[in-house]
């Protein structure tokens, strides 16, 4: 794994459909190559609205199965860009099985895996649970061109289990694609995910999209960002109106560092949860 990861990741605004999203997104995976970005990851559900603001059925219909065509679309793109993928997307396993998915395609446009958003809302402006099973994959890791990565997904940031399972798997980066509002939970934005960076040791990809969409009254506050294992951010946060792409340089280097400074993984005492865990 090289000493220093250029990664990226995409805040955006609804355009109006499914096929002129992806097309953007495509455009903005090329931008980060242009600027040397081995890989990137795109905002919660990527391609659609986030229609989770209503309860309608008729939002079933940008279900699609994981692998599947945008998989297999932005695999090609991969190849050609030689750029690692994290392409979150809402997947139908079956008819009525649903889930808050993304999928990791490595460098080479191989697909290595997904993860299944594994904690579920139901909250006004939020109504997930009337779209998404909770994730049955546990916490996957996925060996890529850039290391090994991993991936927690919007709300379950607010849950510390993953984010240390995903840790113990050896993941040094680590991608929270979300949509979250102005309002609800910007006081936890900028402070989640910089102290799960450091409790764990790893760099966080924190992704939001931007704008008010036509579904409900949710402002979508952007200020993506990367946090390193200080919990310091890495460059500038993202504008918290408008659509941006976020190129940084992560300095791999600087886990060793922490990790010998502190022994956050040598002293944790699973021995001492067990009553913690019991149904």
């Amino acid at each position: 794994m090289a000493d220093i990861v250029r990664a990226a990741i995409v805040q955006t605004n609804w355009t109006g459909d499914k096929e002129s999203m992806i097309k953007a997104h495509e455009e903005y995976a090329r931008q980060a190559a242009a600027q040397g970005a081995k890989v990137i990851c795109f905002q919660e559900l990527f391609y659609g609205p986030y229609f989770c603001q209503v309860q309608d059925k008729e939002f079933y219909s940008y279900a699609e199965s994981v692998p599947g065509p945008t998989t297999e679309r932005f695999q090609a793109l991969a190849a050609e860009l030689g750029m690692v993928m994290v392409l979150p997307m809402y997947e139908q396993e079956q008819p009525g099985v649903l889930y808050n998915t993304a999928a990791v395609v490595d460098a080479d446009g191989s697909y290595l895996g997904k993860y299944r958003k594994t904690h579920i809302p139901q909250v006004k402006g939020f109504w997930e649970k009337f779209y998404f099973r909770p994730g049955n994959l546990g916490y996957p890791t996925f060996d890529t061109a850039v290391g090994r990565i991993g991936v927690y997904i919007c709300y379950d940031r607010h849950f510390p289990e993953g984010w240390r399972a995903l840790g113990l798997a050896g993941a040094k980066i680590v991608f929270n694609p979300s949509a979250t509002s102005r309002g609800l939970s910007a006081y936890l934005w900028k402070l989640e995910q910089p102290a799960s960076a450091v409790a764990n040791e790893y760099f966080i990809g924190a992704i939001n999209r931007t704008g008010v969409e036509e579904l409900g009254d949710n402002d979508f506050y952007g200020t993506s960002y990367f946090v390193d294992p200080e919990g310091k951010f890495v460059g500038d946060v993202g504008d918290d109106h408008n659509p941006e792409l976020i190129v940084r340089d992560l300095d791999m280097g600087l886990l060793d560092e922490v990790r010998d400074r502190w022994a956050f993984y040598r002293d944790r005492r699973p021995d001492a949860y067990d009553s913690l865990v019991k149904p």
